[in-house]
């Protein structure tokens, strides 16, 4: 970055790091301890579709890694979800799975067209959170739905308090998005 963007207000994008989903699962063993919220076993990743052969190949390969363990779905707001399913004490290997779904459209070259990759916890109480990876920020926050469309904001603090030397957390509250409808969720 020059001195001309630094004066005018503008930083460098930050650049992805996909290998900070690796770590999730002790993240994940963490979150239970303070929170009793376990891992559901559930993750997905989220793109948008580009047009042509060589997106539709990198979807397919995508695809491919997972087998029978995964779910497509659209979103309405355009975008595509991949949802995959695994047993809860599998969050290692669902992580792996997730990150190879990211790379594989990344080393196609469509890593712009990623936006998010989820995990999903719940409680026996029914309180649901979920870790959202944003893919152009390369940093998490927590996502914690309650019925109506509305946020357990509480849950989402507590959550950022006890993972804040665990996850490279999203600073900018403003950035943490909710994911309504979202597959796994």
């Amino acid at each position: 970055m020059g001195w001309l963007d630094a004066l005018l207000g503008r930083s460098k994008p930050v650049r992805p790091n996909l290998d900070a989903l690796f770590a999730l699962p002790s993240a994940l063993v963490t979150l239970e301890a303070a929170t009793g919220l376990k891992a559901t076993g559930t993750g997905s990743v989220a793109f948008r579709a580009a047009e042509g052969g060589a997106f539709a190949a990198a979807e397919r390969d995508a695809k491919a890694l997972l087998g029978d363990r995964v779910e497509e779905s659209d979103d309405g707001y355009g975008y595509t979800w991949l949802l995959v399913r695994r047993a809860p004490e599998a969050v290692g290997d669902l992580v792996t799975e997730l990150h190879a779904v990211n790379s594989t459209l990344e080393g196609a070259g469509f890593g712009p067209s990623l936006l998010c990759s989820i995990v999903s916890l719940a409680g026996a109480d029914g309180r649901r959170l979920s870790l959202v990876y944003l893919y152009k920020r390369g940093t998490f926050y927590p996502f914690a739905p309650l019925t109506g469309q509305r946020r357990d904001n509480a849950l989402e603090l507590q959550a950022r308090g006890v993972l804040a030397d665990e996850l490279p957390l999203e600073p900018d509250l403003s950035r943490w998005f909710p994911v309504w409808g979202a597959p796994g969720l």
